[in-house]
């Protein structure tokens, strides 16, 4: 039904409407009468088999929500009745900001693709502890942390520190996200000595908290082999217990969208079914060169079920959906769960 009816009604609107008008409707809808239940049982798809456990926690599926679609972690436990197994919310910064100039986010139907460059929008880190807090479920939460635009990269440590702690009592992992392509001169943390340094603090301020929480860093899509086999090595020099591959890309390769379109839709991160061959062979070479101690979550054009049995074969130990679940809807959840019971 959505894909037949609702997607295309909500397609013809503002994505950035759409999706605020959408998120808010979830949240009353599931306050009704039967609503919870109805949703769980439509998407829900429990089962040990699907169980992982991973960084100390108990996944009850490997199928996540990426970060951006949940930034200041107002639909958590909505998330979790849709059957989602783990949601990453942020990117958080530590002062609100509203991030870029709209429009910034369009989309590529020909290409079932995503550009966007909101900037890091969100109301700031405090505010999402505190509905964190309030929260009723007890699904697997992880904080995606990163820096105010306005804070210089040789102060951003500060940034990323105050965020773990005011994160640290109500979120179960961290991703240090250094891969944006949306806020100015953020990838330059991606090079290897300012990565190195970022990682190496926040990993000691880690094990100085009564018990550390699983580290994690979130890479673009954009790095060369050298730049790749850099971030292996400087995950096993900081003890990260993982890598998110991949954030979004700002290549317009390929694409069945008329260029010049593309062209108005300016800058800003490409995600979705464009991204997901490469996303693919970048977890791929992690998985051979990492040791195995160092996880793996997959994310990057997973729009149909066999895409994200593409990725955990790959190597990836769990999957995160975005684009694919706004093109897609819910039901990509459970179809991708069915598949991972029937093989």
């Amino acid at each position: 039904m959505y894909k037949s009816l609702l997607r295309p009604l909500l397609f013809q609107f503002d994505p950035e409407n759409v999706h605020y008008l959408t998120t808010g409707a979830l949240r009353v809808s599931l306050k009704l009468p039967y609503a919870k239940e109805t949703t769980k049982n439509m998407f829900q798809v429990q089962d040990p088999r699907l169980e992982r456990e991973l960084f100390g926690l108990k996944f009850p599926n490997p199928v996540g929500l990426a970060a951006g679609f949940d930034k200041d972690a107002m639909l958590v436990d909505e998330m979790g009745d849709l059957g989602f197994g783990f949601v990453e919310i942020g990117t958080l910064t530590p002062r609100p900001q509203s991030g870029n100039e709209r429009p910034r986010l369009f989309r590529l139907p020909k290409d079932q693709a995503i550009i966007n460059r909101m900037g890091f929008n969100n109301k700031g880190v405090d505010a999402a502890v505190e509905r964190l807090r309030k929260r009723k479920s007890n699904i697997i939460v992880g904080g995606n942390i990163g820096k105010n635009k306005a804070t210089p990269n040789d102060e951003a440590l500060n940034d990323y520190i105050y965020c773990f702690k005011a994160l640290y009592d109500v979120v179960d992992y961290f991703v240090v996200n250094v891969s944006s392509p949306n806020t100015p001169d953020l990838r330059a943390l991606q090079d290897k000595e300012p990565l190195k340094r970022l990682l190496l603090a926040v990993q000691e301020q880690n094990t100085k908290m009564p018990k550390p929480k699983p580290l994690l860093l979130k890479i673009a899509p954009d790095l060369n082999m050298a730049q790749l086999n850099d971030i292996i090595e400087i995950a096993v020099e900081a003890k990260l217990s993982g890598i998110i591959a991949t954030n979004t890309t700002v290549s317009r390769k390929g694409l069945k969208t008329p260029e010049q379109r593309v062209t108005e839709m300016g800058m800003g991160g490409l995600s979705g079914k464009p991204l997901r061959q490469h996303a693919t062979q970048i977890i791929r070479h992690l998985r051979t060169f990492l040791p195995q101690e160092i996880r793996i979550i997959g994310v990057g054009g997973i729009m149909t079920a066999d895409d994200a049995v593409e990725k955990l074969q790959a190597g990836a130990d769990l999957v995160q959906l975005y684009t694919g679940f706004i093109y897609e809807g819910p039901a990509l959840i459970s179809k991708i769960n069915k598949k991972l019971l029937a093989r």
